[in-house]
Parts: structure tokens; sequence; C-alpha cells
């Protein structure tokens, strides 16, 4: 099994999401997320074209093995790597259909939207339907939790008090858990604020999260 590949990028296609990292001379072709591809150097050669001068990467791999293919999938951070595994448990979800909801919503914002049962913005990316967007929320909603306690702590939520501004009296408390949950996710103040423009407090948190991230992710 191969865990991680270390060495230079040889090969961009950012058509088809992947790339060739050369690793001790061997090419080798990994299909990666948008986020990944975004954070990847690009191919850099010596003046004469036979070495390669860009800087090493280290990527996180999956490996998907099939009767006819032997398939890497590409990762930047562990974190990521985890939350794809964590999606390959859902019933539905094969390889294509996990680096395409990665790569539409990263890890942070992915258990934000299965948090608040957003399935509707999950089923924006492309090759997943509407019942597979349902099962990931109803199959990875008491999940992610466990896993990722990290999106979850008082830590995150003192983070989230501290990026917004204070709390205007007039508003419900189901107003400010939304904008705290949309903080933590990494949203702006602005951002925020725009998404939430037309918001009714008198709903729950869940459903002005819900419509606030509709508003977030066309952007």
């Amino acid at each position: 099994m191969i865990e991680t590949l270390y060495g230079q990028i040889f090969e961009i296609n950012a058509a088809a999401s992947a790339v060739v990292i050369e690793c001790a001379g061997v090419g080798y072709r990994v299909t990666v997320t948008s986020r990944t591809l975004a954070n990847l150097p690009v191919p850099a050669f010596s003046p004469d074209g036979t070495a390669l001068s860009s800087p090493p990467v280290r990527i996180y791999t999956h490996m998907a093995v099939r009767e006819d293919a032997v398939d890497l999938y590409g990762f930047s951070d562990r974190e990521e790597l985890s939350m794809y595994k964590l999606l390959l448990t859902v019933s539905g979800v094969g390889p294509k259909a996990g680096m395409s909801i990665l790569s539409l919503l990263p890890p942070k914002k992915l258990a934000l939207a299965v948090s608040t049962g957003d399935a509707k913005g999950i089923s924006r990316a492309p090759g997943v339907g509407a019942k597979t967007a349902a099962r990931v929320v109803l199959e990875l909603k008491d999940k992610i939790p466990k896993q990722f306690p990290q999106f979850f702590t008082a830590a995150a939520r003192r983070e989230a008090e501290e990026a917004v501004p204070a709390a205007n009296p007039a508003k419900s408390s189901a107003m400010d858990d939304a904008r705290d949950a949309l903080a933590a996710l990494g949203y702006s103040r602005s951002e925020i604020a725009a998404a939430m423009k037309h918001a009714d407090p008198n709903d729950e948190a869940d459903a002005i999260i819900r419509a606030a991230l509709t508003v977030l992710l066309k952007n």
C-alpha cells in the first residue's frame, strides 16, 4: 500500500485534476482534489530540460485497487485524506464521488454541511445525486464529530466568537449560533454578513446555516 509520495511535480493536468509526481525516477499519476491541486507548485525544469528544478512536495495517498486498474488519489494533508476515507464508508460513494465531494467542500465545510443536514449543498458536487448526498448526511452525521472533534471544540467556538461582531441584543441566539458556526468554518465577517442579510431571526440555527451555505457555496 502506498501511503505517501514525496517528490517533484512532473506534470499537471488541470482538466482531469491529476498530476504526475516523480519520486526517485518513477512517475506516479495521482488524481487530486481541487484544494490539493491549488497548493501544488508548477513543474519547473533545468535550462536544458533534462532535470526537474521545482521544490519537492508530499502527497498523502489512497490506493484504489480494481480488477482492471490500480488508481492513486492524493491529498495535501492527513485531515483531507481521513475525510476522504470516511466518505468511502458511505453506501454508494465510490472513489470518484468522494473526490468530487471533497473538491467542492473541503473537510471543514463538509463537516458543517453534514452537521446541518445540507444534503442539497453536497449534491452540487458533479456526479453526486440527491439520494447519495442524503446518505452522506445520514451516515456521517454521528461519525464526523467523533473523528474530527477539532471542528466542534469549545476552542473553535471561542475563535468564532472573536471572528464575528459583538451580538446585537435584538437578534435571536439562533442568529448568533449560525454566525459562530460559519466563522468556525473559516468564512470572513463580510462573507457571513452578506450570506445572512435576509435571514429570518425567528428560524432555528440549522435553517439559518443551511440558507447561508446555499449563498456561500454559489460564490
